[in-house]
């Protein structure tokens, strides 16, 4: 009983969620990064603003799906911790990596040249869509490249280890900011001005350290291997059906994303420019709340190892606590800082104004990130992924298209988007609670 108290403490859990905090904040931060200095550049910054922003929404949710390898791969580690059991984990971590990289690579055949077409589908147009074109054909390379650091960050997170993912995150981000500064504006004649490849190829690079330094902690600090064994593991099929579980769960959530943009496109330049801020904000807030999701995933699996699956909801009532007052932080900072925030996006005023005057619609969202993202991670750690599905489509299909849809034809533009996207929000949270504690009563 000691054991299983210690491992759903306050301390067990902050020491596993402040790391897995800046661990997962390492995607959608180059993205961020990527948007904040692209859009102090000269040359067209309210078209460039839009296309890094649908472009890093767009890879951000691409990665979503495919990093669900990670969350299959860390359940898997933390089920399997038992020595006598480690073998399977060790055995199916290559051949889950395996089928996801066949996956992630169908994904880049099938943009990659049809890039143009793409993107086309999101109402972008003139500058804005050559531009798009132009950052995504660089950055694309780096989906694979990611979804391979991710699937290590899923063993470290299964071995209960999530600072070195935090190491990794914090160095690659670092890197990446500081090449977007040499190559997006050049340094003299040493460097080239580079524009918006000049952002692509700073996050390209800093994929490729993260990578090699993940492979560094896996080699050098845990017995996992990259290494394939063959036949198949039978687990891999349980395993794989719940990465499709998940993996059509984010399909939903990628159709959420695609909306958003493509309705707010249909608005104008403008607010193209101020969605795609606030898109990428809430993203940025999403990974960062969704440490302690990774928390909860971790040790509930672990639970389960255990034996203790009555331990759960003590814990999700933990889990959400600590999560509500980082949903606390990250609400007050956008409250009083939402000027500043906006002004390091864009220069142009009409940009900061408007960002200011919905900035209330993200601030709200922080409270229904942490209901809903700790149930999330309690979700995948319980290997739960048909009701993880099933509540996104509900919530997507049921409650954000019609209240779209409705919003819209009373000509509500960017605020039919907003009031649409906390209502999908609040009901992924609400669905997914009864899944794992009220049906059971």
């Amino acid at each position: 009983m000691e054991k299983v108290e210690q491992l759903i403490g306050f301390k067990n859990i902050n020491k596993l969620a402040i790391p897995a905090i800046f661990a997962g904040i390492a995607e959608p931060f180059l993205s961020l990064t990527d948007l904040a200095i692209i859009g102090q550049v000269e040359q067209d910054p309210v078209e460039v603003l839009g296309a890094v922003g649908v472009v890093g929404s767009f890879i951000s949710a691409i990665i979503w799906i495919l990093a669900q390898a990670k969350t299959a791969i860390s359940t898997t580690v933390s089920q399997y911790s038992n020595p006598e059991k480690s073998i399977h984990a060790k055995k199916l971590f290559p051949q889950l990596v395996l089928v996801n990289l066949v996956v992630c690579f169908l994904i880049l055949m099938f943009t990659i040249p049809f890039a143009n077409q793409l993107f086309e589908l999101y109402n972008l147009g003139g500058k804005t869509l050559d531009y798009s074109v132009s950052y995504y054909q660089i950055r694309a390379f780096g989906i694979p490249i990611t979804l391979l650091t991710f699937s290590m960050f899923g063993v470290f997170r299964g071995l209960q280890n999530t600072l070195w993912a935090m190491i990794i995150s914090i160095s690659g981000g670092v890197l990446n900011l500081i090449l977007n500064i040499f190559l997006i504006h050049g340094l003299g004649d040493i460097i080239p001005a580079m524009h918006i490849e000049g952002a692509a190829w700073a996050s390209l690079i800093a994929q490729l350290f993260m990578f090699f330094s993940a492979l560094w902690f896996l080699y050098m600090k845990t017995d996992f291997r990259w290494k394939l064994q063959l036949p198949f593991h039978p687990e891999l099929k349980r395993l794989l059906l719940f990465s499709l579980n998940l993996f059509i769960r984010t399909l939903a959530l990628n159709i959420v994303i695609y909306l958003t943009n493509r309705y707010a496109a249909s608005e104008g330049d403008l607010t193209l420019a101020t969605h795609t801020i606030m898109l990428n904000i809430w993203l940025f807030t999403c990974f960062f709340i969704d440490g302690y999701a990774n928390a909860a995933n971790a040790i509930s699996g672990k639970l389960i190892a255990l034996n203790r699956e009555d331990m759960h909801h003590p814990l999700w009532k933990r889990i959400v606590k600590l999560s509500f007052l980082l949903g606390l932080i990250t609400s007050s900072s956008i409250f009083f800082f939402d000027d500043w925030i906006a002004q390091n996006f864009s220069e142009k005023s009409e940009v900061i104004n408007f960002f200011v005057s919905v900035s209330m619609y993200l601030i709200l969202l922080q409270f229904l990130n942490a209901f809903t993202f700790s149930l999330d991670g309690m979700g995948k750690g319980m290997g739960k992924g048909k009701e993880l599905r099933n509540t996104l489509l509900i919530a997507t299909f049921f409650v954000f298209l019609p209240l779209l849809i409705t919003l819209r034809y009373y000509d509500l533009g960017f605020h039919a988007i907003w009031i649409a996207f906390l209502f999908w929000m609040f009901a992924r949270g609400g669905i997914l609670y009864r899944y794992l504690f009220l049906a059971k009563k």
